[in-house]
C-alpha cells in the first residue's frame, strides 16, 4: 500500500509511512509532534481506506490517501483505485439494483403493505407559514405489484395532503412493500 499525501501544491506518493513523516517534517508549516505521528501511523495500519484529512491551523489541512498506484502519474490517471472487498454472497450494486425493480415490478395480484416515508407540507398555526415534516405513511391495498402499491399510495396521498409535499421514488430507501397473500 502506497499513499499520496499533499499539501497545498507540495505533493508525493510514497511506499511507507517514514517517507510519508520525512515529507511532512520537510514542511516548516507542519509540525510533527508525538501524537501526530501515532495518528498517521495508525491510519495507515488500519483497514480505512477513505482519505484522511489533518488540520494544521484554521482551513488548512494536508491530506493523506491510500492507494495502489505504483507511480505518481498512475495515481493522477486513477489507474489504481482501491478495489471494493466484496463478501461472497453479496451482489454487485448494479445486480441489487436490477433484483429491486424486478421485485418491484413482478406481476403478483393480491394484498399489499406499503409504507412511505416522505416530506409533507404542514401550516404551523402559531406562524402562519407551511414547514416540511417528515412523515410515516403506512397502508394495506390491494395491487398487482409492489409498483402499483405505490403508485395507489401516491395517487391517494396527492388527494389528502398539500401539492408542495414531496415524495420519495418507488426505488429508493423511504418505499418498503410486502406480499401480504392473495385476495379472495
Amino acid at each position: 500500500m502506497n499513499l499520496y499525501l499533499r499539501y497545498f501544491d507540495r505533493e508525493t506518493l510514497v511506499h511507507n509511512v517514514d517517507e510519508a513523516l520525512d515529507f511532512l517534517r520537510a514542511i516548516p508549516e507542519i509540525e510533527i509532534d508525538d501524537e501526530l505521528e501515532a495518528d498517521i501511523r495508525d491510519y495507515v495500519s488500519s483497514d480505512v481506506y477513505f482519505p484522511k484529512r489533518y488540520k494544521i491551523r484554521p482551513r488548512i489541512y494536508f491530506i493523506i490517501i491510500k492507494t495502489t498506484a505504483e507511480t505518481m502519474l498512475d495515481f493522477k490517471q486513477k489507474k489504481a483505485l482501491h478495489p471494493v472487498p466484496a463478501s461472497n454472497n453479496s451482489l454487485d450494486r448494479r445486480d441489487l439494483a436490477s433484483v429491486t425493480m424486478t421485485r418491484l415490478t413482478e406481476e403478483r395480484p393480491g394484498w399489499y403493505e406499503g409504507s412511505l416515508d416522505f416530506k409533507r407540507v404542514v401550516l404551523v398555526p402559531s406562524t402562519g407559514k407551511h414547514e416540511y415534516r417528515d412523515t410515516h405513511f403506512m397502508v394495506q391495498c390491494k395491487a398487482n405489484s409492489g409498483q402499483d402499491c405505490y403508485n395507489r399510495i401516491i395517487e391517494h396521498l396527492r388527494g389528502c395532503v398539500d401539492g408542495r409535499s414531496q415524495f420519495p421514488s418507488a426505488k429508493g430507501k423511504n418505499f418498503h412493500f410486502r406480499y401480504l397473500g392473495m385476495w379472495k
